[in-house]
């Protein structure tokens, strides 16, 4: 079966993107990737092996334009909805897999206009734009926080390392990719209090804060493993009992799939502040807590048996495989 996988934009798409797209390599299909100039989509996918071929289109956001610049987008959006059907008919495809952002835009129109299945994965507890907009056109939507409550794709290496977590004997920092300035504020405030109490501190700073981190750690004595950016953190967060992390999809799942229990801080700005409906779906059944109501000290007094259990019961493993089962089957 050929199918185009499409969307982007940032990480946390782009990873389920790849995951599909692994996933439908293993099987001996040979997708092709549809994305866009901006993002980060060229950064992830350029000369990727794992597709038959990748087109990167100057598709760009509609929801902060307005007036003729809004209108002048979507004019853009439809004129390369066009060529991505063209794209389709080259490539013989049967299917399209988005995994929604502004990248996503003109390959699932052109699945519509081609009359072909549109299947969508939504990573966030409050759906995007885009996906809002097609989800009625679409075959099926794929989301981990509403029913059918799907399996999150999230890498088997996750689930291999779970652990249950009792004591809280290590705490790691994650800001993301990028590092998160919030974070690592209350990484300063919390880090004398954690290394009195013999707490190891792992933290993930980013590149642009990694400096200033470094120097604050080594200044006051604490034996921090500080890292500006690890692009496999499966073993860091393996090691933690406790993280203070942003609440993207992706981070959260992979958390949830190592059981390992989160004070989230959501990032204030995410569209439709997804980050804490995110948070808050696993905060709702006390697998986890928001930073602005947790007292840290309580639950490391109390240790986090009751919330890692209850994460292990949450993720499940085969997301991908799920996926691209019922793509490929239940047509």
């Amino acid at each position: 079966m050929k199918v185009a996988v499409t969307g982007g934009g940032t990480g946390g798409h782009l990873a389920i993107a790849k995951a599909i797209a692994q996933e439908l390599a293993r099987r001996g299909h040979s997708p092709i990737y549809i994305g866009s100039q901006k993002g980060q989509d060229r950064e992830w996918f350029e000369g990727d092996d794992t597709f038959e071929a990748t087109y990167f289109l100057p598709s760009s956001g509609v929801v902060n334009k307005r007036g003729l610049a809004k209108i002048a987008t979507l004019i853009a959006i439809m004129r390369q909805a066009l060529q991505a059907k063209k794209i389709f008919a080259k490539h013989s495809i049967e299917a399209i897999f988005s995994v929604g952002g502004y990248s996503a835009a003109p390959a699932s129109i052109a699945a519509l206009l081609a009359n072909r299945p549109l299947y969508i994965h939504e990573q966030n507890a409050h759906m995007g734009t885009l996906n809002k907009l097609l989800a009625p056109f679409a075959k099926r939507l794929f989301t981990s926080f509403a029913p059918p409550y799907d399996p999150y794709p999230v890498r088997d290496v996750f689930f291999a390392k779970r652990r249950i977590r009792d004591r809280v004997r290590t705490v790691i920092f994650l800001g993301g990719s990028q590092g998160a300035l919030q974070i690592n504020e209350i990484a300063m405030d919390l880090a004398p209090k954690l290394a009195d109490r013999g707490i190891r501190i792992i933290h993930q700073t980013g590149k642009r804060d990694y400096e200033r981190m470094r120097t604050f750690y080594e200044e006051r004595g604490i034996p921090a493993e500080c890292f500006a950016f690890d692009p496999d953190l499966v073993e860091k967060i393996a090691a933690a009992d406790l993280a203070i992390s942003r609440a993207g999809a992706s981070t959260l799942w992979e958390l949830a799939a190592n059981a390992l229990p989160a004070v989230f801080v959501p990032y204030p700005h995410a569209a439709g502040n997804h980050q804490y409906y995110n948070a808050k779906f696993l905060v709702d059944q006390d697998a986890g807590w928001l930073y602005e109501d947790a007292d840290i000290e309580s639950i490391i007094q109390k240790g986090v048996a009751p919330q890692s259990q209850k994460l292990a019961g949450l993720a499940t493993s085969g997301g991908a495989a799920a996926i691209v089962e019922e793509m490929l089957f239940k047509r």
